[in-house]
């Protein structure tokens, strides 16, 4: 399932995969950096809520691959949307902006998904022909939040077990 812009809701509490790739990006090479990016937040892959990305990349077989792997929905985003979260991104670039009309397109695709209440828990991993960032979804009363949060930024590898979103994934939700 692809959703669209207009009909965006925040995904529920979880975390949100954003991926970026150059057209014709290896399916296995964006699927692997998806991975490395859970793994060293330590995040379980059943938590993830959906994979997000660029508009212009909604047909794009690895994105395809990307949510068919994590076995959900594939939420899209234009450059102007993504480009209003570029105060809370951690690695802008003037490059991708030229390129694509925003200044990032993982960490902003993870962030927009993820909502308001969301931060990135990864900033963006690059491969060489993909991008990767993993934002939280908590609900606004979730208090471990604060947790996570000062856990990453201490530079800790693993997410500590005791944090947990508030829901867990729900397949067919519509978004």
């Amino acid at each position: 399932m692809i959703s669209q812009d207009n009909d965006y809701r925040p995904a529920p509490s979880g975390f949100v995969l954003g991926l970026g790739c150059e057209r014709g990006a290896p399916s296995d090479e964006v699927i692997a950096l998806a991975e490395q990016a859970l793994q060293l937040a330590g995040i379980d892959r059943r938590a993830v809520t959906c994979v997000a990305t660029l508009d212009v990349r909604r047909s794009e077989p690895a994105m395809l691959a990307a949510a068919a792997h994590f076995v959900v929905p594939l939420n899209v985003f234009p450059a102007a949307i993504l480009e209003d979260a570029k105060p809370r991104l951690k690695t802008p670039s003037e490059l991708v902006f030229l390129l694509t009309g925003c200044h990032g397109v993982a960490e902003a695709a993870a962030l927009v998904a993820a909502g308001e209440a969301g931060d990135l828990v990864v900033p963006k991993l690059k491969s060489a022909h993909a991008t990767a960032a993993v934002a939280g979804c908590f609900s606004e009363s979730d208090q471990d939040f604060a947790a996570v949060s000062s856990m990453i930024d201490s530079g800790s590898s693993r997410f500590d077990s005791r944090v947990r979103p508030t829901s867990p994934a729900i397949a067919g939700v519509s978004r």
